[in-house]
């Protein structure tokens, strides 16, 4: 018997977790979109290095460029993976305090 279809019960004392919205998929999204454009100036910098030399205003370019990728893709990643509190009002729960 496989536990993976088994429901994921969070400990106790622990929010429960909610589904993601629109906005936390696309940051995940383009966290990933991210780590790509990183890996393919990374891959740049590795092949065009031992041409142009590393002094190289390209170079320079390729490396500045993968770090704002690795940073916005952390960024982005930990945006698209929160676990968001609801922010409604809704009319069936109690005001804290009542």
């Amino acid at each position: 018997m496989s536990t993976a279809s088994a429901p994921h019960h969070p400990e106790p004392g622990q929010p429960t977790p909610k589904p993601r919205g629109i906005g936390q998929k696309i940051s995940l999204v383009t966290a990933f979109l991210c780590y790509g454009g990183a890996f393919s100036c990374l891959v740049g910098l590795g092949v065009w290095v031992g041409d142009l030399g590393g002094n190289h205003p390209i170079i320079a370019s390729l490396g500045a460029s993968a770090v704002f990728f690795i940073g916005a893709g952390v960024v982005l990643h930990v945006m698209g993976l929160a676990n968001l509190p609801s922010l409604r009002f809704d009319q069936d729960e109690d005001p804290p305090g009542a």
